[in-house]
């Protein structure tokens, strides 16, 4: 797996109207907030220590309600930042920090070991019923709070995918995955009381009809492979409308369950509501069909019907947002009446590059602007504000999105 972070010496961003034609209906001056460090353009590229500014490839976010609070896993950190309320200038400082001793610390799981507030590769996150949940991807586990965290190193309530908050081998130190292990876990979602686990090294993702209530507690449905104890790469043989190679994220587009298969460079849309294991999906975006896979349909350019390692997806009204990861893009498909008329189709807009055709990080592999994206992992829409984990650049977007309008 690509792992692209990057540390880019920024000059001060200023709003720039976006060149694109088809564009997304992001505000066209640029993110509103940029949080992270800005650094000034004569400064050399160093790492970035933490602090309660600074990140480091940080691959997803969640602002729980419109006006905050805001979490961010800051992957790169082994941490999560947390705002009380929705920032509203650039490079705001965090209130809260859970993963390590203060803001000035990093390692994974804190240079210990495993804890209830501890991290490892933290990144999909969510508001999940009156709580939160992470993935906590190289622990091979899931944390949730019970309760929204309003403090710094508030430990968790409650691990999925590990009998409890100390252990973090994959599959439980197992070569055959279970309902209840996991390895790298990417991405969670909650929705209608229903839990859903992109348990990513495994191929697959796991639902939980209710949320669950018991360390460890096994999984009810599995997407992705035959059964809970298969794990090879789209079901040990050609991909299919069921297989996966590297689930991600994973979102609702009214009734219908999104998956981002970055592995095989395409989305996976289902109708309604899922009954039974290894269910196929209806159609697939980024791709012609169900068994090809290639990158940008297997030439070096991106189109506007090519996906290349997409793993961010989120819904706002009528629009699917997918993190076009690869091509340094985000692009939006309106929905229409019919789902399954969606089959390999072309996006409606294009976010982050001046036309469908082009992918280089920050447009033409500049510096960052403001309404520029290098390697963007995390797409998240509450409300009118997209929350946008642009990892290469080491900072979170905060751009109005006018989908309304």
């Amino acid at each position: 797996m690509h792992n692209p972070i990057k540390i880019t010496s920024t000059p001060s961003l200023p709003p720039k109207p976006i060149r694109i034609l088809q564009n997304l209906p992001f505000s066209p001056q640029g993110a509103e907030v940029i949080l992270g460090e800005i650094l000034e353009p004569e400064k050399l590229a160093i790492p970035l220590a933490p602090s309660a500014i600074t990140m480091f490839g940080p691959r997803g976010a969640c602002l729980v309600s419109e006006t905050g609070p805001l979490w961010v896993s800051d992957t790169g950190h082994h941490r999560l930042l947390g705002w009380r309320k929705l920032p509203t200038k650039d490079s705001q400082s965090a209130d809260w920090v859970i993963g390590q001793p203060d803001f000035y610390h990093e390692g994974q799981n804190a240079k210990g070991t495993p804890g209830r507030a501890t991290l490892s590769v933290p990144t999909g996150i969510c508001a999940c019923g009156e709580g939160l949940a992470v993935a906590d991807a190289w622990n091979h586990r899931i944390l949730i709070w019970k309760n929204l965290p309003e403090d710094s190193n508030v430990p968790a309530d409650l691990v999925l995918g590990q009998a409890n908050f100390t252990d973090n081998e994959p599959n439980r130190g197992s070569q055959i995955p279970a309902a209840n292990t996991m390895h790298w876990p990417y991405g969670v979602f909650y929705h209608q009381g229903r839990l859903f686990v992109a348990d990513t090294g495994n191929r697959r993702v796991l639902i939980w009809q209710q949320l669950p209530t018991e360390n460890g507690q096994t999984a009810d449905l599995v997407l992705g492979q035959p059964n809970m104890i298969s794990r090879n790469e789209n079901g040990g043989g050609s991909p299919t409308a069921a297989s996966m190679r590297w689930c991600h994220d994973i979102t609702f587009w009214g009734d219908n369950l999104v998956v981002s298969d970055a592995g095989n460079n395409r989305v996976m849309i289902w109708q309604g509501m899922l009954t039974e294991n290894n269910a196929p999906c209806a159609v697939v975006l980024g791709q012609k069909n169900f068994d090809s896979v290639e990158m940008n349909q297997g030439v070096y350019f991106p189109s506007a019907g090519s996906l290349s390692m997409p793993y961010g997806v989120d819904v706002a009204g009528d629009w699917l947002v997918v993190a076009d990861t690869a091509n340094s893009r985000l692009l939006g498909w309106k929905k229409p009446e019919l789902i399954l008329s969606l089959q390999g189709v072309e996006a409606d807009a294009v976010t982050g590059q001046t036309n469908f055709k082009n992918k280089g990080e920050n447009r033409d592999f500049g510096l960052p602007t403001r309404d520029s994206l290098n390697w963007c992992y995390g797409i998240k829409i509450c409300g009118k504000t997209a929350v946008i984990a642009d990892s290469g650049n080491n900072r979170i977007l905060l751009w109005q999105f006018n989908y309304g309008d």
